[in-house]
């Protein structure tokens, strides 16, 4: 073979591998799958619980009852206790020992706490009567007043034994209901004549009485809701 033809044979053989290069580095690369797009996380409302609906202001007074017999009730206070104290003018009987959590082997004369469950604490609600008709008005019963909180009622504490007293500046109890019997006593004619006191609810720690109403069941099932702050 002729020289010149083995030289045009290798510069086509080299041709050839320069231009195989050059089209194996034009290829685009594949493109990767775009990852699919994740929904953005929208945050779930909170309801809201409204107080009580309808709710009068702390200490505004409220006529009840018809004819003769009529009243002027309100609720005038509220406040909140860990816990709270009582004692007997005589003695702290083995049975209100017992009630208090106590032992029999270690006698108490003074005065005897009372503690809620774990997480409560105690809401006191000063509530007040007052006959302003011409004949006896019956006294509305501890169990017609509750306090509502969250959707929720709250019933009254009992406290048995009406010779109770209670540590200063915590006033009297609401006393026109037999505990017991949950017979409803009678208020006197004359704005002289009231039926007041404080009523005791065992409530979660957590309460905010500012969304909290004491709500009275009145005469045919009506009802009246005072807001606690």
């Amino acid at each position: 073979m002729k020289p010149f033809h083995i030289i045009e044979i290798l510069g086509i053989i080299l041709v050839l591998i320069f231009c195989a290069g050059c089209t194996s580095q034009s290829q685009t690369a594949p493109q990767q799958p775009a990852a699919p797009t994740q929904p953005a996380a929208t945050a779930t409302p909170v309801p809201t619980v409204s107080p009580y609906p309808g709710t009068l202001a702390l200490n505004q007074p409220v006529t009840i009852g018809k004819a003769g017999r009529t009243g002027i009730l309100t609720v005038y206070g509220a406040r909140i206790l860990p816990n709270y104290s009582w004692t007997d003018p005589t003695f702290n009987s083995a049975r209100e020992q017992m009630k208090a959590g106590d032992t029999l082997f270690t006698t108490q004369y003074g005065y005897i706490t009372e503690k809620p469950a774990e997480g409560n604490v105690f809401l006191f609600v000063y509530a007040r009567l007052t006959n302003t008709g011409t004949t006896s008005l019956g006294a509305l019963s501890t169990g017609q007043i509750v306090v509502n909180y969250e959707g929720m009622d709250y019933s009254h504490h009992p406290i048995t034994g009406s010779r109770l007293t209670f540590e200063n500046g915590l006033g009297s109890p609401y006393n026109y209901d037999s505990e017991n019997g949950g017979v409803t006593g009678f208020v006197a004619p004359g704005s002289a004549n009231t039926a007041e006191g404080f009523l005791v609810y065992e409530v979660p720690a957590s309460i905010d009485i500012s969304k909290a109403a004491a709500v009275v069941t009145l005469d045919d099932g009506n009802k009246t809701a005072w807001a606690l702050t």
